[in-house]
């Protein structure tokens, strides 16, 4: 089936909302616009409540110098109580999701929400100095707590439109995990994911849109791996033994064969795709896992988010997507 990643650059949830519907129908996921408003930007997005926070016009970040501990133990608190509505995703901070409520998703297979995951939000969200919030082992755990708190609301939200739900980590930071860049170790990454994973009931994914350890990724308890299959499938390949462990275990992979370049999406067509597509999964098939595997436990998706791109080309990366699974479907799905 085909699924959708994170970002479109429509202004209007409604019209966002109705090209997800059309092209998703049988999987969609509710889009991030941060054309429409700066607070769907993705690290401003899941920020609200956070103890600390400043919000400015271009700027999020966390206040050190002020005294944390009455809205940290509110967070703590929460967190122990599972008052989830004091972390709800309002209106104004998603506003697509806010749309879905009217909707009907009867006739869905699922539906898809997301959250930032805790190394890129941790990463990205600095405190009055600069530095990564993740950094300071206080606010670190807090970050896990408060982003599962998030994606718990969520996810709980969505249940109440369709029985089935997938939750997407967003971890584009993965990419910078073992560089200079990202002074973490392996099972601080592991912990930090699992916090928030440990608050959902659903299908759990993590989406990476670069090169990264996916040993790592892969030894979290997720159920679906999203990755940017159309500039980094040999990176997945190096990790064959653990990939067929995944999928031995009912995992899932979501291959992100659609590009998110406007001069790629108008060199490529759907058989292009499909044939890149086939390429990348023929390298696993090379270290020895089935195709026919690799084919049952399948998604199709853009490689990443598709915010930066124009609406024209969103949508033709929309529609691409779609075209690849129906495709995919007609060649190997024939009964």
């Amino acid at each position: 089936m085909p699924v959708n990643i994170g970002s479109l650059p429509h202004t209007s949830a409604q019209e966002a909302s109705a090209v997800i519907r059309a092209c998703f129908q049988e999987l969609p996921g509710w889009p991030q616009l941060p054309r429409r408003s700066y607070l769907e930007n993705m690290y401003v997005q899941f920020s609200e409540g956070f103890p600390g926070l400043v919000l400015e016009a271009d700027r999020v970040y966390v206040d050190r110098t002020r005294d944390l501990s009455a809205e940290l133990e509110q967070l703590y608190l929460a967190y122990l109580e599972n008052d989830l509505e004091r972390y709800a995703l309002g209106s104004s901070y998603a506003s697509a999701l806010a749309e879905w409520s009217q909707g009907e998703f009867a006739g869905c297979r699922a539906i898809k929400g997301q959250v930032t995951g805790p190394v890129s939000w941790g990463m990205t969200v600095v405190d009055q100095d600069r530095r990564p919030v993740l950094y300071d082992e206080v606010l670190a755990d807090a970050v896990a707590k408060h982003l599962r708190l998030k994606a718990e609301w969520q996810e709980r939200h969505l249940r109440r439109l369709h029985p089935t739900t997938i939750m997407f980590l967003d971890e584009p930071y993965m990419s910078s995990f073992g560089s200079a860049y990202v002074a973490l170790t392996r099972e601080q990454v592991v912990a930090l994911m699992e916090e928030v994973f440990g608050g959902l009931e659903g299908l759990k994914g993590i989406h990476c849109c670069g090169n990264t350890d996916w040993s790592v990724v892969l030894s979290t308890s997720l159920d679906i791996l999203s990755f940017d299959t159309y500039e980094y499938a040999e990176s997945l390949s190096l990790y064959a033994e653990e990939v067929e462990g995944f999928l031995r275990r009912g995992g899932i992979i979501a291959w992100g064969i659609v590009p998110r370049e406007a001069d790629s999406l108008a060199a490529e067509t759907p058989e292009t795709l499909v044939d890149r597509l086939l390429k990348a999964m023929n390298l696993l098939v090379g270290k020895g896992i089935s195709l026919d595997h690799l084919l049952e436990a399948a998604l199709i998706s853009p490689c990443c988010g598709l915010g930066s791109l124009s609406v024209e080309d969103a949508e033709r990366a929309l529609k691409l997507t779609a075209t690849v699974s129906e495709e995919m479907r007609r060649r190997y799905l024939q009964s």
